[in-house]
């Protein structure tokens, strides 16, 4: 039979342990592979996912949700199509979009990743060159 010190000190160590073993939806970011660009149609957009607390990338993600806008220079309205490419690269997810003028894009993205129950959402800047 445990003691009340042993079952209170087991019960926090099996907190713990839990708590630190599972990642959240928050413990992951996407980030450009190149953060600059120059404009044009079809241009070629790859974006790497990676674990914050490992800096790994995160392969096999499910990218559900998309969008290329131009929101932080207040044009949230000038929306361009993305259509996903394949990548050959584990982590780097590749899209086909237009960056029709210069300026800064953002890319909106929603996620599923392997063992996460929790949608990891993401939005990265780009910047758009003559």
């Amino acid at each position: 039979m445990l003691s009340r010190f042993s079952t209170a000190a087991l019960a926090a160590t099996l907190s713990l342990a839990a708590s630190g073993a599972m990642a959240g939806a928050g413990d992951y970011a996407f980030e450009p592979v190149n953060p600059e660009m120059k404009k044009g149609d079809d241009v070629t957009l790859a974006l790497r996912l990676t674990n914050k607390r490992t800096g790994k990338p995160v392969p096999d993600a499910v990218i559900f949700r998309t969008r290329v806008d131009m929101a932080p220079d207040g044009m949230a309205e000038m929306e361009s199509d993305v259509t996903p490419l394949p990548s050959n690269e584990p982590g780097i997810y590749v899209f086909k979009t237009d960056l029709s003028m210069a300026g800064r894009y953002q890319v909106t993205l929603s996620a599923k990743v392997q063992g996460e129950p929790d949608t990891v959402n993401g939005k990265v800047i780009i910047k758009a060159t003559k």
